[in-house]
């Protein structure tokens, strides 16, 4: 589980899975299908040529309604994860745990070279299932090595983004630099104004 941690793009596709969602924006960029196909296509590398995924099996067959449907579900899943683990974190945890029993996620031990690492799959061709063992069990790498506390929300007054933080030092509060300037920002100005 460890890995999940050194392998940053889990922990990515799961922040960015969240973050479809701008809650105080009103806005979502997973309404459609093709937002959908889009948001895979980013975070996951393309098939090899003749595999299940290019002949419309496996997890990446066409993507239906319901498979966005899912998917959408999985998103309050993970953007609660995010959201809960620093304030509480059991609750955290059986979300965790529920996600991977619903996907039906199994841990594989896999050999590569010199190097053998675990990965978590689904054995179902459920593209929400696919998601859900990768993106959950990144989320349960954090917790478990790095602790509960490295998974939070946006500290910006206007901003509901989230973020996981795998700095040495644990100190992230901001879900990117350009909150972290603008909270910056508005602080200056406010000691600068005169009372």
């Amino acid at each position: 589980m460890i890995d999940a941690c050194n392998s940053t793009s889990a922990v990515q596709t799961a922040v960015d899975l969240a973050n479809t969602l701008k809650p105080i924006k009103g806005e979502d960029a997973l309404e459609t299908v093709e937002q959908l196909r889009e948001f895979l296509d980013g975070h996951f590398p393309a098939e090899a040529p003749g595999s299940a995924a290019e002949q419309g099996a496996g997890p990446w067959r066409r993507l239906t309604r319901a498979d966005l449907a899912e998917v959408r579900a999985l998103r309050e899943t993970v953007r609660a994860v995010l959201e809960r683990a620093s304030t509480d974190a059991a609750e955290a945890a059986a979300l965790i745990n529920g996600g991977l029993r619903d996907s039906r996620a199994t841990p594989v031990l896999r050999h590569d070279d010199d190097r053998w690492w675990t990965e978590v799959t689904s054995d179902t061709d459920r593209c929400s299932a696919h998601l859900a063992a990768t993106t959950l069990s990144a989320l349960a790498a954090v917790m478990a090595t790095l602790g509960p506390a490295r998974l939070g929300v946006c500290a910006g007054p206007n901003c509901r983004g989230t973020f996981v933080d795998l700095s040495r030092n644990g100190s992230k509060q901001f879900c990117t630099r350009n909150c972290a300037h603008r909270a910056s920002v508005a602080a200056y100005r406010s000691r600068r104004s005169p009372r």
